[in-house]
């Protein structure tokens, strides 16, 4: 087929959830309120480690950085759908298009290897505590952190990169409410079987290896508190990886659920609410999960709150 007679399209049209103008409606309220927890709760965790001098430990490092991509993943996502919601613009530029592909999966991937690195801080917490100063040291956090971040970069480039190589010459109606592979690659009119190999074992390898690597850390950390003979002990060790553990259940679960299989085997309405909860509710869930269940963050803002009411008292 004669490339140059198969332009890419201008622009996408975005379907979204639901034609029906009552239903999108309410789920404008839905997504608008979650959106708006959603910054207010990751904002607000970023600028609650910063002020507090004693959430700088590689622990909080890390939880900042994972509220960095939340509140970044959401903002991909969330505005464009709540405008295709509220308004008939349900365009999207194929240039924003595959912009706001690139930053979703750059993201997710990025997200994939933090969580693993939380898991690795959580294992030398509570498997090796006395050297844990030594071994989370600054360096090798912003090692894992920069190396999580690259990861994701690479892998989120070769993905665009060989998705933008595709003819869209048929349709350019998506099914779906924002930019995701699998839709898109149903409406290009070249063989894209290569190409699905290549994110396949991109996403897969990189779902894969964090897994193992998350897996691995809470392995040696079962069998370190299998050992420990006081229940408080046991219950103190459980406590500090508890958070951690039910975020990554959360988020593994849904992806997993959504892109570890056969394209042929994608169902609209079944993937879309996966796609929901891990794009939009996800994002919001974190810092609830990290801060209701943290006596640390709690104690850190009742400190700030205060420290901001003393400094009144003084004006």
């Amino acid at each position: 087929m004669d490339r140059s007679n198969n332009t890419h399209v201008s622009d996408f049209i975005l379907t979204g959830l639901t034609e029906s103008e009552e239903i999108q409606l309410v789920l404008f309220t839905v997504f608008l309120m979650i959106y708006l927890i959603s910054v207010l709760g990751n904002a607000g965790m970023i600028l609650i480690i910063h002020l507090d001098l004693q959430l700088h430990t590689p622990m909080y490092f890390f939880l900042s950085h994972l509220s960095f991509l939340d509140l970044s993943y959401s903002t991909a996502i969330t505005p464009k759908t709540l405008q295709s919601l509220l308004t008939s613009m349900k365009h999207i530029s194929y240039i924003s298009c595959f912009t706001q592909m690139f930053f979703f999966v750059f993201l997710g991937v990025t997200e994939c290897f933090l969580l693993s690195s939380m898991a690795y801080d959580r294992y030398v917490a509570i498997c090796n505590p006395l050297h844990y100063p030594v071994v989370m040291s600054k360096r090798l956090c912003c090692f894992l952190i920069f190396g999580s971040y690259l990861i994701g970069f690479t892998n989120s480039m070769i993905n665009v990169f060989f998705m933008s190589r595709l003819d869209f010459c048929d349709s350019n109606v998506i099914h779906h409410f924002f930019c995701d592979t699998s839709p898109i690659l149903d409406l290009s009119c070249t063989d894209t079987r290569a190409v699905e190999i290549m994110i396949f074992i991109c996403a897969g390898s990189a779902l894969m290896v964090s897994l193992i690597s998350i897996s691995a850390s809470y392995l040696s950390i079962l069998a370190t508190v299998l050992k420990i003979t006081s229940t408080a002990g046991k219950r103190k060790a459980f406590s500090t990886c508890a958070s951690h553990l039910l975020g990554v259940t959360i988020f593994y679960g849904t992806t997993i659920f959504t892109y570890l299989k056969p394209r042929k085997s994608y169902t609209l309405g079944k993937d879309q609410v996966a796609s929901v909860f891990y794009t939009i509710v996800i994002p919001m869930l974190n810092p609830l999960i990290y801060s209701l269940r943290n006596k640390e963050v709690k104690n850190a803002l009742v400190r700030l709150m205060q420290k901001r009411e003393g400094s009144r008292q003084v004006k």
